[in-house]
């Protein structure tokens, strides 16, 4: 799949992925797309060789941001997804890709929202349960 077809998927999968009552709270947020984690981001989410991330957020979240956010100068927040580790995962559990895209981007979202990991995986295991 070409970065093109990829990012288009990410944008039509928005909207799937976060209910749109959220969608509006998402405010300085740049949406990435690289082919893999770096060797520095591995690094600092501390992955073993044989480990990899779908997708990274990368910001101060909106729980945290105090009445100064935002006065001068402030960079953007940014959610990347790695798409080979997501080609690769849709691949193995045998679903559609576009799944996999939705999953990570609600992931990545909710630690913009100020949800920690395992508050995330939590949410997830529930959700999953009522599949």
């Amino acid at each position: 799949m070409t970065r093109e077809e990829f990012e288009k998927l990410i944008a039509e999968e928005f909207p799937e992925a976060v209910p749109e009552q959220f969608r509006d709270k998402i405010q300085n947020v740049a949406f990435l797309t690289e082919d893999e984690p770096s060797q520095a981001v591995r690094q600092q989410e501390g992955l073993a060789r044989n480990e990899t991330l779908l997708g990274l957020y990368h910001g101060i979240p909106a729980t945290a941001r105090g009445d100064y956010y935002g006065v001068g100068s402030t960079l953007p927040d940014t959610i990347t997804l790695f798409q080979k580790p997501i080609e690769e995962i849709a691949k193995e559990r045998g679903v559609d890709i576009r799944q996999i895209i939705r999953e990570t981007i609600w992931h990545e979202v909710a630690h913009h929202f100020g949800y920690d990991e395992k508050q995330i995986r939590g949410r997830e295991q529930k959700r999953d349960v009522g599949k």
